[in-house]
């Protein structure tokens, strides 16, 4: 999967490996398979895309999990993935707290995404609408519109296929010289 977002980034004419990177979550209602995460909310699914919106990282939570928690595991898979590439994470609310000590671990600055004072109507906020997108992909697939499954790696394994889905069109018009 990383060679293939490596290789869409290259044709998108940026680096292979991006210098910074969008994290979110998003809940999935449970369903009685979803074994101890089981209830109305059953699991939090926290990722880290880059600038194209690709998946980098993904961790999956029981729905009550904080996401500033999260943001170590996160910033270890993500500078493991990248070769220690990535120096920026933009981040909602929601990641603040402790988590910027735990960006600087590993070399990470996180930046928080903050909606403006005077919001009216539908606000745009800068490199949010990345993530954003990349969830709704995610959500256009049947199997992650719940959470069905028992292990929550069997959850994480489903995104990374979806996100494989949806990159290989763009890779073969890629390698096959077209547009897409």
């Amino acid at each position: 999967m990383h060679d293939l977002r490596a290789l869409l980034r290259t044709y998108a004419g940026r680096g292979a490996q991006p210098p910074a990177v969008i994290l979110d979550s998003r809940t999935l209602q449970s369903t009685p398979t979803s074994g101890a995460r089981a209830g109305y909310d059953g699991a939090k699914v926290h990722a880290a895309v880059d600038t194209l919106g690709h998946l980098l990282a993904l961790t999956v939570t029981p729905a009550d999990a904080q996401d500033r928690a999260q943001v170590v595991d996160l910033a270890a898979q993500v500078q493991q993935v990248t070769g220690q590439h990535v120096t920026l994470d933009y981040v909602v609310r929601g990641y603040t707290g402790t988590a910027p000590a735990a960006g600087a671990a590993h070399g990470i600055h996180l930046e928080v995404v903050k909606h403006t004072e005077a919001k009216r109507g539908f606000v745009l906020l800068p490199r949010r609408w990345v993530v954003e997108r990349s969830v709704a992909w995610a959500a256009r697939f049947r199997r992650l519109a719940r959470d069905y499954e028992c292990l929550a790696p069997t959850l994480a394994g489903l995104h990374c296929l979806a996100f494989v889905c949806l990159m290989l069109p763009h890779a073969l018009a890629a390698t096959a010289g077209g547009t897409s």
